[in-house]
């Protein structure tokens, strides 16, 4: 992909990624469904869905909200799912390596969120007197730059990660030695080990978690069997 390819899938990170905590909070920046968008954006959604349902074993246990910090999954997933994508014929380690790719991501996307936060706080700072009298064009002004720092973030970040990532996982699944269903296998696992975690923790807070989580895989069951 060249730079102005990219343009497109850094602008779907944009976007993505001011859905988790800024706007509007529509459960899109989800990896599953912004993985397989991102996918679709590459030519192969199937294989975006694949790896959006990998991280969303990852990111079962976040919740994005107060001062926690926490990866930003929208764009991380973005990356993900079109790194994934553009691997002609899902060759061995692909998935692995993009998997990597989304962490890396995710990692450094949720520092950016922190240092945007502080930028938030100190242009508010310097804004309090408006601020507290409610002139309209204060408030109004504070929503517009923070949107709009959060759109540029996100867009930014992903142009950066597919720049770097997109060539990157070219030449190391070139070089990958494992073979394709013992990388998956291994991809699988881990995976699974985290989730099992996310889960575990659940069943100790919230009522009848067991019962939900018994209900969701009978429902999940016979979908598979039906279908």
């Amino acid at each position: 992909m060249s730079a102005v390819d990219l343009l497109p899938i850094a602008l779907l990170g944009g976007l993505l990624g001011m859905d988790v905590v800024t706007f509007p909070q529509a459960m899109i920046s989800r990896p599953i469904v912004a993985a397989t968008v991102a996918g679709a954006f590459a030519g192969d959604a199937t294989a975006g869905l694949v790896i959006g349902a990998v991280l969303e074993l990852f990111a079962l246990e976040m919740l994005p909200f107060g001062a926690s910090r926490y990866p930003e999954w929208g764009s991380a997933s973005v990356v993900g799912g079109a790194v994934y994508s553009a691997q002609s014929g899902d060759p061995r380690g692909a998935l692995a390596v993009a998997l990597l790719a989304s962490l890396m991501t995710a990692a450094a996307s949720g520092w950016s969120m922190v240092r945007l936060r502080r930028l938030n706080a100190s242009r508010m700072a310097r804004n309090r007197e408006a601020l507290e009298r409610g002139e309209s064009s204060a408030v109004i002004g504070t929503q517009l730059f923070g949107l709009t720092a959060d759109l540029l973030r996100g867009f930014a970040l992903t142009f950066v990660a597919m720049l770097l990532f997109n060539p990157l996982v070219h030449v190391i699944v070139a070089e990958w030695k494992t073979d394709a269903p013992s990388s998956r296998g291994a991809v699988v696992a881990i995976a699974a080990a985290v989730s099992a975690g996310a889960i575990w923790k659940v069943f100790h807070t919230v009522a009848h978690a067991r019962f939900f989580l018994a209900a969701g895989l009978a429902t999940g069951a016979a979908l598979v069997v039906i279908r």
